[in-house]
């Protein structure tokens, strides 16, 4: 049995996270000189690239001289942040790669902060280093300053630097050394990754780390192998972390990662990452183990959804004329296949059969869901993000879900930060320098004063700011919030809109279509510069009379229009408001088309 040793891998998107692994496999022997690769093991999906964060946590695994290691690959952001700590569990070593010119960057470091906490040394990989533009020398030292930023441990800021060129094949240990091969990285990994521990002679335990639904295999469960052996076809229960037992089986299929590849196998010892099947039932944090084993292993707990949307089939007036997928039953089975294979997702059913509740850890993680189901083809009309509140069984308070806000600003900025997360009712609880003339500043708010922020953050810092968020814990109803102030400018017929009726309604507010877009009745324009909502017609175009202007009036020139992106347009809509996301447009509407109908509905809510 060769030596085994577990590595997380962190990487900005970019950084050459891809080319670094696959010339790992090259050296390492996975893949043949002459190997035409068609899909590389790391390479992200489209929406990872686009928005530059890992979304799906990925393992593979290469030899090198009697060793196995395992490597997995990271999600980067703080909705998926249960899973980070998770994934890192399974580990016992971590590689941060940087690129020798840009330097750390924000998305790499809500993960690092977790590898640094949970005790794991990390092998600091500086890419890129033959690119004329390259630093190495000072992207070493912010390396050091970010690491003793996140609080890092004596030992852990004592780390080994490799300087490597993926692309090239090379990695040194001093810019000086001859540029040869990879051996200098392997060596570092051998020399700080420890070799996987467990005890192969006790009986057999694992803690479940990611599930996937497979077509041919059903549940498929991944996980570290903490104790004993596993061998195809042997009885084995699980059991939840309160130690319940969910189910017995039998385990049908061994899967150990080799190379690019997850493999069947017949056997599996202690210290290996290795994915199962034939389970109904268990999940991520569940314990499978050999049946005479009473107690679970110790669990980090699946953070709880503490913010939900609807999901409606589309039934605007141009339903069905860019997606092919728009019937609820395929909605539905959707999001079922979702919530299956994504633990921090639920799906409930509601009273009304064309709509779906879906509950989520944030505004991010529910637009990717929303992003990956346009681009398969599907129509839907989606809600309003609304929290989930709890009740206090003894007191019978209000309890609303809160998160912990890490904010790292140019001094000159944390002055509108922290008004703004006021005006949030965020709760400072922390505020110090955090080097190179940036603060940090640390709050408890509520997660319904954060939905929308990101972009408002953005805007209020430059685009230099960082916001890393967490499940914190639920605490008492902070009170009312406040909310959009401006009213909407309603589209009072179907048609195509046209630039002239468009520069007339540019005193009364923001458009947010461009003349030519095609425009329904109750669709949402723009925004009305006062509070109240208005209908008006962007398809008034201008009398034509057989006199001729004396001015030069033919050419209309329109003020840009504020064009949403899918996350600012779910974060902008009220509760009577809707998206509707199709393969090709994002469009606001109301959620009632018809005024007549939207004014009765206003009066019965008001109860007149």
């Amino acid at each position: 049995m060769s030596a085994i040793r577990n590595l997380a891998i962190i990487a900005h998107v970019d950084h050459g996270k891809t080319t670094l692994v696959d010339t790992l496999f090259r050296q390492s022997g996975v893949y043949r000189d002459n190997q035409r690769i068609a899909e590389r093991a790391m390479d992200s999906n489209e929406l990872e690239k686009e928005r530059g964060i890992t979304i799906l946590a990925k393992c593979t695994s290469i030899e090198w001289e009697g060793n196995r290691l395992n490597i997995v690959d990271t999600p980067g952001h703080a909705d998926f942040g249960g899973e980070v700590e998770r994934i890192l569990s399974m580990v016992d070593g971590v590689l941060v790669l940087v690129d020798a010119s840009e330097g750390p960057m924000p998305q790499t470091k809500f993960v690092t902060a977790k590898a640094l906490r949970l005790g794991l040394k990390p092998i600091v990989v500086i890419n890129k280093a033959d690119k004329p533009d390259a630093r190495p020398y000072e992207v070493h030292e912010e390396v050091f300053d970010l690491f003793a930023a996140l609080d890092a441990t004596d030992a852990q800021l004592d780390f080994s630097t490799i300087y490597a060129s993926a692309k090239e094949g090379w990695a040194i240990e001093g810019l000086e050394d001859e540029k040869k091969d990879l051996t200098p990285l392997f060596n570092a990994i051998m020399k700080n990754v420890p070799i996987a521990e467990g005890d192969a002679t006790a009986p057999f335990s694992m803690l479940v780390t990611t599930l996937e639904a497979d077509p041919y295999l059903g549940r498929i469960l991944t996980g570290r192998i903490l104790s004993g052996t596993a061998r195809v076809n042997m009885p084995v229960k699980a059991l939840d972390r309160e130690g319940k037992l969910l189910e017995q089986t039998r385990l049908t299929k061994l899967l150990a990662f080799r190379g690019l590849e997850r493999l069947p196998v017949e056997v599996v010892e202690a210290g290996d990452i290795v994915a199962v099947a034939g389970f109904e039932k268990t999940t991520v944090s569940d314990t499978i183990c050999a049946p005479e084993v009473l107690e679970p292993l110790r669990a980090l707990p699946i953070d709880p959804p503490t913010l939900a949307m609807s999901f409606c089939v589309n039934d605007s007036p141009y339903a069905g004329k860019e997606g092919k997928k728009v019937t609820s039953r395929m909605i539905r089975d959707r999001l079922m296949a979702e919530a299956e294979s994504n633990v921090s997702i639920k799906v409930s059913e509601t009273q009304n059969t064309d709509a779906f509740e879906v509950a989520g850890r944030g505004e991010l993680q529910l637009g990717v869901l929303i992003e990956t189901m346009r681009r398969e083809g599907f129509e839907l009309a989606i809600g309003r993000p609304r929290v989930l509140f709890k009740t206090d069984e003894e007191t019978g308070q209000t309890l609303e879900p809160m998160e912990e806000v890490q904010i790292d600003v140019d001094e000159e900025f944390s002055g509108i930060v922290v008004e703004k997360m006021g005006v949030r009712k965020g709760e400072m609880v922390d505020m110090r320098p955090s080097g190179g003339g940036k603060t940090r500043i640390t709050f408890i708010c509520p997660s319904r004063g954060l939905i929308g922020y990101q972009g408002e953050f953005m805007t209020d810092t430059r685009g230099t700011g960082i916001m890393s968020r967490i499940f914190h814990s639920y605490g008492a109803y902070k009170g009312p919030i406040g909310g959009r102030r401006n009213g909407v400018l309603i589209s009072s017929d179907k048609g195509q809109s046209v630039a002239y009726a468009l520069w007339n309604l540019e005193d009364r507010g923001v458009m947010f279509i461009n003349p030519g877009t095609p425009v329904y009745e109750g669709m949402i324009i723009g925004e009305h510069t006062r509070d109240n909502d208005l209908i008006v017609n962007p398809l008034k175009a201008k009398q034509l009379t057989n006199v001729r202007a004396s001015g030069k009036d033919e050419a209309v020139r329109l003020t840009p229009p504020r064009i949403m992106s899918l996350e600012q347009a779910i974060a902008y809509i009220q509760d009577d408001e809707l998206v509707e996301v199709t393969p090709q447009s994002i469009r606001l509407r109301k959620a009632i088309l018809d005024p007549n109908d939207r004014k009765r509905a206003s009066r019965d809510k008001e109860g007149i």
